[in-house]
């Protein structure tokens, strides 16, 4: 699995990971089994939120993390109504006992809430002072947000955001503030919400099942690839199975041409720049 340095952290860390949204509907085994796979297959940055099944996904990832906590770089994310300075602590403190580890590698503020930044970053650095956290960043925060906390506590660890063939918004702005800021940008819900967009028979699904043709892969494998190709770039797609672990995984081997890339830029156009970041 290809490592890249993570944003301002500078830790290796997979380019594919895995992500957890929901997973806790899943067949717990499934779930374990799922992500157990993704670690064996280099796949060791794991995804979560206190908000996902209110803290069990989390308890579903301690799980499936038992025995190799080590190998992992595990991020969390505090909810906004929680991110007072001491609810901060507070929430920290619970996704710790879910999770069943004394740290996270990264921790980060779920999108923009009512209390100030300066109130949750002190809280991060306190954190962080006390090893509860190795670093910190934030998510669905628009350039304007990304400016003010870097005012308040310099850039932060990543910034992670909605990304997808269908959703490439981020390229306008966000995209580049991060990368001219040593930002990581981590794109979750990687692969859309729609079926269509790989199996169908729009004009783009053609494209990349053609793609995906050429180089024995499949139509997702090729999206997964597509998104990666900026060096600031990490993806985390959930999978509640094996094989599709497997899929996302393999997804980095992709060698795409120019033309390739060129192909996916035509069919799936950026659009204008947006009024305000797209989140999901």
């Amino acid at each position: 699995m290809q490592l890249r340095p993570f944003g301002t952290t500078k830790r290796p860390v997979p380019v594919m990971g895995q992500g957890s949204w929901q997973i806790e509907t899943a067949r717990k085994a499934d779930a374990i089994a799922a992500l157990r796979a993704g670690l064996d297959l280099g796949m060791t940055h794991i995804d979560t939120a206190e908000m996902y099944g209110d803290g069990a996904s989390e308890r579903v990832i301690a799980e499936a993390i038992t025995g190799r906590r080590d190998e992992v770089f595990l991020v969390s994310k505090v909810l906004p109504s929680n991110a007072s300075a001491r609810g901060t602590l507070k929430a920290c403190e619970q996704s710790l006992r879910n999770l069943r580890t004394d740290r996270l590698d990264c921790y980060l503020l779920h999108w923009r809430g009512r209390y100030p930044l300066a109130e949750t970053a002190a809280a991060f650095e306190l954190l962080q002072r006390d090893g509860k956290i190795l670093s910190w960043g934030v998510s669905n925060f628009d350039v304007d947000d990304l400016e003010e906390v870097t005012a308040i506590s310099g850039p932060p660890a990543c910034n992670q955001v909605l990304y997808h063939l269908g959703e490439r918004a981020i390229e306008h702005a966000v995209l580049p503030w991060c990368e001219a800021h040593g930002t990581a940008v981590v794109a979750y819900t990687p692969l859309g919400k729609s079926a269509a967009i790989y199996d169908g028979s729009s004009a783009g699904a053609r494209v990349l099942q053609q793609i995906a043709a050429r180089h024995d892969v499949t139509p997702r494998q090729v999206a997964l690839r597509f998104l990666v190709r900026h060096e600031s770039v990490f993806a985390i797609p959930k999978a509640a199975n094996v094989a599709h672990v497997a899929e996302n995984a393999a997804a980095v081997d992709i060698e795409l041409s120019a033309a390739d890339l060129a192909a996916i830029e035509a069919a799936f156009k950026r659009g204008p720049a947006p009024r305000g970041l797209p989140m999901n």
